[in-house]
């Protein structure tokens, strides 16, 4: 089970509670998972018991257990847990790399309208490019929040910068923050995040150009070591749905750092060394960097950033 999976699987299980007469009120549409943040219990977490309980006017405590008494018993979640109020807490089952490969490639592209312009540049990236987000997760636009502008002091930022460098420390900063500006976005190294997204993405694209030569082609497969590239992976879709919820572009930005160091730290185990004959387990390794090179390409193209294949 993918967290994506999760997710509509906790839609399912309020659902059939419903029905069943477990529980009363609307049926969301959608439900927020997220991944547990640092200290709490299992990987991902949602609340939805709240919404629920809300309408239903009983406590969240325990729209939580009657939740965790149905998905409990569904393949694929190895443990749910109720914290807190009303918080369900799951751990789900090993990932499977095939599965995650084949998601990606189904993804399709679609074209987005740009926002309306308006006065402020800040303003007018902050708002394109949630709309970006709403329109490729399939919801409507939501209410419109302050952006807060470029400061007077940093000047002409585009002249100095670029529009990519711009969109980026605009995009990475919360809306109602100021963007901070400064020569390490000019810096094609390490320290600057957006060379290392953009790095990484043309680095997807040389191993599959260099498998070529070696005469092999990616190919999907779970023969592949990679736990922590394949958890930032799998987490794409939510943290898709998340920014697309919040209105918060700067959470799909911090998940394509976190997915470009995974894969940047995986590229060296990708292709066969010295006198090594490509196998099985290199065609799905070159599988599972080419679906992260595409997700880098997709977040930034939903930014209304550039992601060039060679740097």
């Amino acid at each position: 089970m993918t967290p994506a999976d999760l997710s509509r699987c906790v839609v399912s299980a309020v659902r059939r509670a419903v029905e069943d007469g477990e529980l009363a009120g609307a049926v969301p549409a959608r439900v927020v998972v997220e991944r547990t943040r640092p200290g709490g219990v299992g990987e991902y977490a949602t609340p939805v018991a709240f919404q629920i309980a809300k309408g239903a006017g009983v406590r969240p405590a325990e729209v939580a257990e009657v939740l965790a008494r149905r998905l409990g018993r569904v393949a694929g979640i190895e443990r749910v847990e109720v914290t807190g109020a009303g918080f369900l807490n799951f751990s789900l089952s090993a990932l499977s790399a095939a599965r995650l490969v084949r998601d990606v490639r189904r993804v399709t592209v679609i074209d987005v309208p740009e926002a309306p312009p308006s006065r402020e540049l800040r303003e007018r990236l902050v708002r394109a490019a949630v709309a970006r987000i709403e329109a490729a997760q399939g919801v409507g636009p939501g209410p419109d929040s302050s952006v807060a502008p470029v400061a007077r002091r940093d000047g002409d930022v585009l002249a100095r910068y670029g529009a990519d460098a711009v969109a980026w420390a605009a995009l990475t900063t919360p809306a109602r923050e100021t963007p901070e500006f400064g020569d390490a976005l000019l810096v094609q190294g390490e320290g600057n995040e957006l060379f290392r997204v953009r790095y990484a993405h043309d680095r997807a694209h040389a191993l599959v150009r260099n498998a070529e030569q070696l005469g092999f082609r990616p190919e999907a497969g779970d023969d592949v070591d990679a736990p922590a590239l394949l958890r930032v992976l799998a987490d794409h879709p939510l943290v898709l749905e998340a920014a697309a919820h919040h209105r918060a572009p700067e959470r799909l930005a911090r998940h394509l750092v976190e997915l470009a160091d995974a894969l940047l730290d995986f590229q060296y185990r990708v292709l066969p060394r010295g006198d090594e004959k490509p196998s099985a387990a290199h065609r799905a390794r070159l599988a599972l960097a080419e679906a992260a090179g595409t997700v880098l390409a997709g977040g930034l193209a939903l930014l209304g950033i550039d992601a060039p294949t060679r740097l």
